[in-house]
């Protein structure tokens, strides 16, 4: 093969091999929910 196409199939399995990694890492959180005490006064 000449250096052209080695050098492509390098090149492509790098790209691939980085979007792979970085959609594994993209993992959304779980929403939390915080609850917060309020005094009556407040809701008048």
């Amino acid at each position: 093969m000449s250096r052209l196409v080695v050098s492509l199939i390098v090149i492509l399995v790098v790209v691939i091999g980085g979007l792979f990694l970085l959609s594994s890492r993209a993992a959304e959180r779980p929403v939390t929910q915080v609850e917060k005490q309020v005094s009556l006064a407040n809701l008048q």
